[in-house]
């Protein structure tokens, strides 16, 4: 008789392997559970303050106005801080899940390969065997005949585990796959985190920080206010001022030019917010006020759009591309500049809070983070200004050493959204 002592072991062994793990991972899924439960419960609370944010947004410009919203971004940064810190509680279960199932899976495979090779090895020694000393050994042809059948078995049970075999392999790949990527959201995670936490003690210096300078007072808030815009023209003045002479002299650091754009509506890119709320649209826009000198952009049109989700909050890639320039001016604060292929387009991200870990050069995909929403440089408030450029240089200002980029040849980020 053949033994069936390999296919014994391997469904034996492999059932307690499955189930001594699945004990342990419906308890940490039932955790995973709870935690998913908790954070849609903070995130319904953090759209609340994002909310009250936006409703304070759409009022006249006050000292009141702006302490309400400097205190619910703060109350969302804080929401937003436990939200991640469950995400990565529930991040460190799934990948001890996920390891779980690898080291099962590994037993799975070791024991299907101890099986197909007692199987093989019987195959072998039957092979081995020839006609007339199976028919002597055997005492009658229905025993003759049912060795044959076993024989067949044999067969068929080997084919079964070899397609197991591989079946579990790439269950095995696939595990894998999954715990990398699962490694790879628990460093963002972290990373978010960080960030994050410097948001929130950012805006609470700044609410401080607002607090001292008016005393509280709203006279001395709109004087403020004043002094920011009048500040913000001259900036933009001086610095179209400044190209011109970087243009005709050359003295470009880097010069980019798209090629053969695709006619308008062609969507290239998606937006960098999840959830956004625009603030100021492209061109000619009322806060703009074109022609006019002591307007915020020194007469010229917005040259981007802007747009808020709340400080603190991730700014992804429109789409594809290489991070070409990036750095921190008095104007524009923390930005990012992305050019994307084939057409030359190039993408840059202002006001930024904090960046991502992207350097000179990385490549990134849409959707990668980048940095996060703020109010660097010159801001009234949380947002990311987002341009997109047809023609894009940088340049060194010289009283301050400073990198900065052009500020004409955009075009409507929407063309291309």
């Amino acid at each position: 008789m053949i033994s069936k002592n390999p296919l014994l072991i391997l469904i034996l062994s492999s059932w307690f392997l499955t189930n001594t793990f699945g004990v342990v991972a419906q308890t940490d899924d039932e955790r995973i559970t709870q935690l998913r439960q908790e954070i849609e419960r903070l995130e319904q609370q953090a759209e609340e303050y994002r909310k009250n944010i936006a409703g304070e947004h759409a009022k006249a410009d006050s000292l009141n106005k702006e302490i309400s919203i400097l205190q619910n971004q703060i109350n969302n940064l804080k929401t937003q801080i436990i939200i991640t810190v469950k995400k990565i509680d529930g991040t460190l279960l799934e990948i001890d899940n996920v390891t779980g199932e690898i080291y099962t899976t590994q037993g799975r495979i070791e024991h299907q390969k101890s099986a197909i090779g007692e199987l093989l090895l019987e195959l072998y020694r039957q092979d081995r065997e020839s006609l007339l000393i199976a028919v002597v050994k055997n005492a009658n042809i229905s025993d003759f005949l049912n060795r044959i059948q076993q024989t067949e078995n044999v067969g068929e049970s080997l084919l079964d585990l070899v397609a197991d075999l591989k079946s579990t392999k790439n269950s095995y790949e696939n595990h894998k796959s999954t715990l990398e990527n699962k490694k790879q959201g628990l460093v963002n995670l972290n990373r978010q985190q960080t960030s994050q936490k410097l948001s929130l003690s950012g805006t609470q210096k700044e609410k401080d920080d607002l607090l001292k300078i008016t005393k509280g007072q709203e006279a001395e808030y709109q004087k403020l206010l004043e002094e920011i815009e009048l500040k913000q023209s001259l900036f933009f003045t001086e610095m179209k001022e400044l190209e011109t002479k970087i243009i005709q002299g050359g003295l470009y650091i880097l010069h980019i030019t798209a090629q053969n754009l695709p006619k308008k509506g062609t969507k290239l890119f998606q937006w960098p917010e999840d959830n956004y709320r625009i603030t100021q649209g492209y061109g000619c826009t009322k806060y703009a006020r074109c022609k006019s000198k002591r307007g915020p952009y020194g007469g010229a049109p917005h040259n981007g759009i802007d747009m808020t989700f709340g400080y603190g909050s991730p700014v992804q890639a429109i789409g594809d591309g290489e991070v070409i320039a990036n750095g921190k001016n008095d104007g524009w604060g923390n930005w990012v500049a992305i050019k994307h292929s084939p057409y030359n387009l190039v993408s840059v991200y202002a006001h930024l809070s904090a960046f991502e870990f992207v350097r000179v050069g990385s490549q990134v995909k849409a959707r990668d983070v980048i940095g996060y929403e703020g109010s660097t440089g010159f801001s009234t408030g949380s947002h990311v200004h987002l341009s997109v450029y047809k023609e894009f240089f940088t340049y060194i200002k010289d009283n301050n050493n400073q990198l900065y980029f052009n500020y004409d040849n955009t075009i409507n980020p929407k063309d291309y959204l």
